[in-house]
C-alpha cells in the first residue's frame, strides 16, 4: 500500500492546456493567445505579473476547465463563463489541479512549473461576475505556480506531473503547498 506522501506525489493523469491568456495591464481586459512564452521566475510573456520582480510564488495562474459550468452555476445562473472573465493565465482539462499544486508538473516538452498554492479569487470577480462572484469562485480558482524551465505552450499541449524522482526537495507534498493562501487575485 502507498504512503500518503506517495499517493500525493503519484498524479498518473494526463491533462490538456485548454487555453492562454495574459493581462496587458492591471485591470485590462484579459487578451486570449494560442501560444505563449513562459520565462524561468517571471512568468508568462506579455502578462502584466512578469513585468514585475522575479521569483514570487504567483507566476502563473491556472485553472481547471471542469469548474467553469460550477462558477457560471453558482454565480447567478450564467450560461456559461469564459475564462477571460476569470482573470487566470492557463485553463487545464483532463487533471485536478489540485493535486499539482505541490508539485512540479510539465506543460508540453519544455516547460516546467512547480505549483504554489491555491489561486484564491480577487474583488474583480463580482465586477466580472456579477454580485456573488467572488463567492462563486470560492473553492474553484485554481492554482498558482513558479516557472522553474522556460519555453513555449501552445493550446492543446500535455499538462503532466512529473515523476517522484523528477521532483526535488520542494514536491510530493511539501514546501510550497500551503503558500499563497492570501485573498490577493490576479487582478
Amino acid at each position: 500500500m502507498r504512503s500518503l506522501r506517495e499517493r500525493l506525489a503519484h498524479v498518473p493523469r494526463t491533462g490538456r492546456l485548454e487555453w492562454i491568456g495574459v493581462r496587458p495591464a492591471h485591470g485590462a481586459p484579459m487578451v486570449a493567445l494560442a501560444e505563449a512564452e513562459l520565462v524561468a521566475s517571471r512568468g508568462v510573456a506579455g502578462d502584466c505579473a512578469a513585468a514585475g520582480r522575479a521569483g514570487g510564488k504567483r507566476q502563473v495562474t491556472l485553472i481547471q476547465r471542469e469548474h467553469l459550468p460550477v462558477i457560471a452555476a453558482l454565480s447567478g445562473g450564467r450560461a456559461e463563463v469564459g475564462p477571460e472573465l476569470l482573470r487566470r493565465n492557463l485553463v487545464v482539462s483532463g487533471v485536478n489541479l489540485l493535486s499539482l499544486r505541490s508539485l512540479r508538473f510539465a506543460i508540453g516538452d519544455e516547460v516546467v512549473l512547480e505549483g504554489t498554492g491555491p489561486c484564491e479569487p480577487c474583488s474583480l470577480m463580482d465586477e466580472a461576475l456579477g454580485d456573488g462572484g467572488f463567492q462563486a469562485m470560492r473553492g474553484h480558482g485554481g492554482i498558482t505556480a513558479r516557472v522553474l524551465r522556460g519555453g513555449v505552450v501552445r493550446v492543446g499541449a500535455a499538462v503532466r506531473a512529473l515523476a517522484a524522482e523528477e521532483q526535488g526537495a520542494g514536491g510530493a507534498g511539501q514546501g510550497a503547498g500551503g503558500a499563497g493562501r492570501g485573498a490577493g487575485g490576479a487582478g
